[in-house]
């Protein structure tokens, strides 16, 4: 539910801040006090489109900040709410509640905010879906659309909503393998090219069976081998150092020449015998050093038996690179990138089958697809056609108590193409008499009764649901008298487990509230400014009377308030 509501320079209002009970709330005042500025705040909490012409006159930004509870949803609801948060990076603050807020400029960009992170306006109508609805004069216009109207039946009963996710996952295998088969007939010749195509590229890289890596190790193979005479010139001449010419078979006629371990074993035998402990410290280095010696010459004779002697491995490897490099040219940027392109080749090729074998089996598969899609979705309409039948006995009951005695709503379904939801599409129809031919609410219904069609499915939906907040704008828009009581009752009893939020002129409505909320309008000599605030309960009695008697107090105005009061009171009781 929506625990408080803070605006700043939102249209009339500079600022106001107001805490919500749960229960129903109402909200009045006079027209042009400002109390449609409360429900656009609402829309832009709930991530509706930015207006700069909304932002007070003067001001550089309006601002509409809310804080949420979740802690009376449903627990898998109150979850999915929170993990939609944390997904976003927001926490909620000390209380346990959720902060959002939406920010909007004067030159009407926007700035969105949950939980203390900067959202999407986007991510507000996704934290928002299960927290809030907002139902106005434009709700009901968009309740004559064939979605939202299948929408609502598919809302109506539970059991739904698995027949509809089974139906979904049918349609989209069905819907897949159709489409491949439709390419696979009727793009026959240009998929037989597709097929030639990387049959050629598969074999051309095949032909050259490279390995990882191998385009770099060439790289640095040709290149010892261009440099292969100096490194074994230095090499050489490293080894005769370490060992003298004998260990070459003579250097340069320099064959009485000692090497650098020669000289080292000699140092070490000189101070072996001594008794002196620094000398045989000494001999003890010398010994390391001579070892560290041999195992250098070790590895110099290695990198020597190691450097190619064939004259002509330079030019088949030079041979080879330039193979590798026509891969690289055509398919990739390396080897690896090229046998990477070859695995996907080979794939999609797997996936192109143009045999009539390939194509007959497709053929069974889509059948049978389409065969098990058809049979989700009559199990989907089934379901469907009862829930209408009883949705529209349900509602036509809710109607008669709204001051539409003679009434009669149908959900009328009709067979169509399969489609993402379903094959059927629904209409709602109403007719004037219970003997009268049912029509479409678009053509059928008023203003009036298009409201009262709206509450009454909205008291039906919400029959299952609890701790989201219900906003109306207006819907008793059109209505009077008894019907008007009875749109109070009917709010009253929805909000025993939501919190419904009304903006009403009607002083029917408006007594059947928990929390009667004002909005005041101040006329100064260059602006209009207005406040919200909560009337207690001889204010109550002011407020219905002006709205009643139209005057601002008179005693008969305050008796008739108070009486109204009272018996809607008894009313909320017995709910209770």
């Amino acid at each position: 539910m929506l625990a408080e509501i803070t605006i700043e320079n939102l249209g009339v209002i500079p600022v106001a801040t107001t805490e919500l009970e749960a229960g129903l709330t109402v909200l009045t005042g006079e027209t042009g006090a400002g109390k449609t500025m409360v429900v656009s705040g609402l829309r832009l909490l709930c991530g509706g489109r930015a207006d700069a012409s909304r932002v007070r006159t003067g001001a550089t930004q309006a601002v509409v900040e809310g804080r949420f509870l979740v802690d009376r949803l449903p627990a898998e609801t109150a979850a999915a709410v929170t993990d939609l948060v944390d997904a976003a990076g927001g926490t909620a603050d000390e209380n346990g509640e959720f902060i959002a807020s939406r920010t909007v400029n004067a030159t009407g960009r926007s700035r969105a905010h949950l939980g203390g992170r900067s959202v999407p306006a986007a991510t507000l109508a996704d934290f928002t879906a299960d927290l809030l609805t907002i139902h106005g004069q434009n709700d009901q216009l968009r309740l004559l659309s064939p979605e939202r109207q299948l929408a609502a039946l598919d809302r109506f009963d539970p059991d739904i909503a698995p027949l509809l996710v089974a139906y979904r996952g049918a349609w989209r295998s069905w819907r897949d393998k159709a489409r491949d088969l439709r390419e696979r007939t009727t793009r026959r010749r240009e998929l037989a090219q597709e097929v030639d195509r990387l049959q050629f590229a598969i074999g051309e890289i095949d032909d050259v069976d490279p390995v990882p890596g191998e385009d770099t190790d060439l790289k640095e193979q040709i290149r010892r081998l261009q440099d292969v005479d100096g490194l074994r010139e230095q090499a050489t001449a490293a080894v005769v150092a370490v060992d003298g010419p004998e260990a070459l078979g003579g250097f340069d006629g320099a064959a009485d020449t000692s090497g650098a371990s020669d000289l080292l074993g000699a140092a070490q035998s000189a101070l072996a015998g001594s008794d002196d402990p620094v000398l045989a410290a000494v001999s003890a280095r010398l010994g390391e050093m001579t070892s560290k010696l041999g195992e250098i010459s070790a590895e110099l004779g290695g990198f020597l038996s190691g450097l190619p002697a064939d004259p002509d491995a330079l030019e088949q490897m030079l041979q080879r690179q330039q193979q590798l490099k026509q891969l690289t040219r055509k398919y990739a940027a390396d080897i690896d990138g090229v046998l990477a392109w070859r695995d996907k080749a080979r794939r999609k090729l797997a996936a192109i089958d143009v045999s009539g074998e390939a194509v007959e089996k497709l053929q069974a598969e889509t059948a049978a697809a389409e065969r098990a899609m058809r049979g989700a979705a009559d199990k989907l309409t089934e379901a469907r056609t009862a829930a209408a039948d009883r949705l529209g006995r349900e509602v036509t009951a809710e109607l008669h108590g709204l001051a539409m005695a003679k009434s009669r709503f149908e959900v009328a379904l009709r067979q169509v193409a399969p489609g993402a939801d379903g094959a059927d599409d629904v209409e709602f129809l109403l007719a004037a008499t219970p003997d009268a031919d049912a029509r479409a609410l678009a053509t059928t219904a008023s203003g009036g009764e298009l409201s009262r069609v709206m509450l009454a499915l909205e008291v039906i939906l919400a029959a299952g649901t609890s701790g989201a907040t219900l906003v109306f704008d207006e819907v008793d828009a059109g209505v009077g008298g008894r019907a008007a009581v009875e749109i109070g009752r009917r709010l009253a009893r929805l909000a025993v487990d939501n919190q419904v939020i009304v903006v009403t002129h009607l002083p029917q409505v408006a007594a059947f509230a928990d929390t009667h909320l004002h909005v005041a309008k101040q006329v100064g000599d260059s602006s209009v400014t207005s406040g919200v605030v909560v009337l207690d309960d001889d204010r109550r009695v002011e407020e219905i009377s002006r709205m009643l008697a139209g005057l601002d107090d008179t005693a008969t105005g305050r008796a008739h308030a108070r009486e109204l009061l009272d018996t809607a009171a008894k009313v909320r009781a017995g709910f209770r």
